[in-house]
């Protein structure tokens, strides 16, 4: 099955750059091209692709406005963010939104590919360097002075899950954690999406930051990837 993706950035030389390493991987193809949010609003609705992977700062309506319109909306399109360092303040709004990730825009060519294929995929990924520590950082930040989030309609142990997933841990890790299979671990994790109603392991991340299941400062150092 080809994987549909919409370019989304205002930069002409990015779009191109991406179409080009696209267009020379089979399974994926460009659906189309948008320079400003507004416009891949209008993308997402009308061509219906599987991944829309957006940039931040656009003129106008800019990535994270569009983020959250194009998840509210029917379409199925996922959406996987472009940043820059500079663009740290704007990350977690964009994850609020309803992103399914975020990239760096100077990692590997390959990288960026098999974070289109993990999001087409229904999972989320994160870009090594502003992983964990950077969504801690946010979310720790966000409404300051209110009080946690309550969670109802889960078990201890999926509430434990939850912490572990808060910290960045893949099932694996979990898994090892709790003296558990890698397969329960997965299948604790799908019941939280579900019972949470959550998008995907990002939004779980934020779910345990807003219940105060994890602080910042628990947080380890390694980056976390997709799983």
């Amino acid at each position: 099955m080809t994987i549909r993706v919409i370019l989304a950035d205002d930069q002409p030389l990015v779009r191109a750059g991406l179409r080009m390493l696209i267009e020379q991987t089979p399974g994926i193809d460009v659906a189309g091209e948008a320079g400003t949010g507004a416009e891949a609003v209008a993308l997402a609705r009308d061509t219906g692709p599987d991944v829309v992977v957006m940039d931040i700062r656009m003129p106008g309506m800019d990535g994270i406005e569009a983020t959250q319109l194009i998840t509210a909306g029917r379409t199925r399109a996922r959406v996987l963010v472009l940043t820059t360092f500079d663009d740290d303040d704007y990350v977690y709004g964009a994850l609020r939104a309803g992103a399914s990730g975020f990239l760096v825009k100077d990692m590997a060519l390959e990288d960026i590919l098999t974070a289109i294929r993990v999001v087409a995929a229904g999972d989320a990924i994160i870009a090594p360097g502003v992983t964990r520590r950077l969504i801690g950082q946010f979310a720790g930040q966000a409404q300051p002075g209110r009080r946690p989030k309550e969670i109802t309609g889960i078990t201890d142990r999926e509430r434990e899950v939850l912490r572990l997933v808060g910290l960045g841990m893949s099932n694996a890790e979990i898994a090892a954690a709790l003296y558990i299979t890698a397969g329960t671990a997965k299948t604790h994790v799908a019941h939280l999406l579900a019972k949470l109603g959550a998008r995907d392991r990002v939004q779980l991340v934020i779910t345990a930051h807003e219940a105060g299941l994890v602080s910042a400062a628990r947080l380890p150092g390694p980056p976390a990837g997709p799983g």
